[in-house]
């Protein structure tokens, strides 16, 4: 009933008291003061200040944004790993004899991945390395999404000329004419 009236007056303590209000603190004395849950703070604030409230819904909105582009990377990036799978089941089926090392195993992996290295970024990973000596990770963790679907189409297709015997030098031709296109569209 005095809510009404000119007079009427709220302290954030009587609030408390009233309405068993969660989420505020109220304290008196030297290091007192109103305390509440970000989200009572937020909506206060919001209320007092139109400014405050627009920052507030830029810098979600802003947030949500970043979160999505960082979500579609991730999920692009996982394509790509899974792709990469199916290309060195091929590489190991059709490439690797029996009687090669450890060593020689990893340099026939390697080569076929800067076939597809080649053929998008016009780069072996080892050069992508020395070009790039403060960068973290490898060259895929700086592409952008239309590289990594490129690249997951890229290792399929390669994966299917190692079945069929294509020679690198032909595959490498064909998948670099493949992401041209790809990427320009």
């Amino acid at each position: 009933m005095q809510a009404g009236l000119n007079s009427f007056t709220l302290t954030p303590k009587q609030w408390i008291e009233k309405t068993n209000a969660a989420g505020l603190i109220s304290k008196a004395g030297r290091y007192g003061g109103t305390f509440a849950h970000k989200d009572i703070a937020f909506e206060f604030a919001s209320w007092i200040s139109v400014e405050f409230k627009l920052y507030l819904i830029k810098e979600f909105q802003r947030l949500k944004e970043q979160e999505q582009k960082s979500l579609d990377w991730d999920v692009k990036r996982s394509l790509t790993k899974i792709n990469y799978r199916i290309h060195t089941d091929a590489v190991k089926e059709h490439l690797i004899p029996d009687n090669l090392s450890k060593q020689q195993i990893n340099f026939v992996y390697a080569s076929e991945a800067d076939v597809l290295n080649m053929a998008l970024f016009g780069k072996t990973a080892k050069q992508w390395r020395d070009k790039n000596p403060g960068k973290e990770g490898n060259i895929l963790d700086y592409a952008n999404v239309n590289q990594l679907v490129c690249l997951a189409n890229l290792e399929n297709l390669n994966a299917i000329m190692i079945q069929e015997g294509v020679p690198q030098n032909k595959r490498l031709e064909k998948l670099n004419q493949v992401a041209i296109q790809q990427m320009r569209i």
